[in-house]
């Protein structure tokens, strides 16, 4: 069973965690974006282990909240009618919507510093630690932990010094075309559309996530043609540099390498010599 600590909510950026009971079961939430309009969400049943993502709307002080099903169609909604991050405890209703079966929620404000992920593997799932400067709220991520479903155990935690996305920082997927499932947590956003992120392998022998030391800029993996793509946009979008590698032993081998400047004449991006971009 999860461990539900009674203490204000824990707050960062707009995010809020907390832990408590849809009918007599255990469940974990959190939140994002907690300003009125929409609000992003996901939650767990302590047994299952399993993040349900959550999408809906905070509208004059009430927070509703819809999971989908497989399909993607609406399941269930979470209502609370007094929804406040201020507030050590909250009241509302979980309804099925096929079912027409209503159970109470009470959740409890947690004073963890651990934020639920959407993203989740098939035996495990994340929460990143978060932490901020002296007086401020939190803001980046220090340490990522890797949970064993089911049983709550947390199976590993890796150091990082990444921004904050909330409850989306981790990604899934399979970063070295060997068949196994990794993860990635965003690291930081940089001018105009470039970002970067950190990418974690799975280790088959150590049972263990490791960090791979891949570094780019907007890293694209395709698992079909087994290539990972870069693109630096740089300029305002007058220059491009774009990348094309394959992955050698756990390690991003360049394969080809482009320049692309803006052809005013032309109204387009136009391939350079590659000095044309440094």
């Amino acid at each position: 069973m999860l461990t539900l600590l009674s203490s204000s909510a824990f707050t960062a950026f707009g995010q809020a965690s907390y832990g408590g009971t849809v009918g007599s079961t255990p469940v974990q939430l959190a939140v994002d974006d907690l300003t009125e309009g929409p609000v992003s969400g996901v939650y767990l049943y302590s047994r299952f282990g399993t993040p349900i993502g959550l999408k809906g709307q905070l509208t004059r002080g009430t927070l509703t909240l819809t999971e989908k099903d497989a399909q993607g169609k609406p399941a269930a909604t979470l209502t609370i009618p007094a929804f406040g991050t201020g507030a050590g405890q909250l009241a509302g209703t979980w309804h099925n919507l096929a079912t027409g079966k209503s159970l109470p929620m009470i959740l409890t404000a947690t004073a963890s510093d651990k934020l639920l992920q959407v993203a989740a593997l098939k035996d495990s799932y994340f929460r990143v630690q978060l932490a901020g400067q002296s007086g401020e709220a939190a803001s980046r991520v220090v340490a990522v932990q890797v949970v064993a479903k089911k049983t709550n155990r947390l199976v590993q935690q890796l150091a990082v010094d990444c921004q904050s996305r909330g409850i989306s920082s981790v990604e899934v997927g399979d970063y070295n075309f060997d068949g196994l499932p990794d993860f990635s947590i965003f690291e930081s956003s940089y001018a105009g559309p470039n970002t970067s992120s950190l990418y974690f392998l799975y280790d088959p022998v150590r049972r263990q996530f490791v960090n791979s030391g891949f570094t780019g800029v907007s890293l694209e993996f395709d698992t079909k043609k087994k290539r990972v793509y870069e693109r630096n946009s740089c300029c305002a979008g007058t220059s491009v540099t774009a990348a094309e590698y394959k992955v050698v032993q756990n390690k991003l081998v360049a394969v080809a390498r482009h320049c692309y400047r803006w052809d005013e004449k032309k109204q387009a991006l136009v391939e350079r010599k590659l000095s044309a971009c440094q």
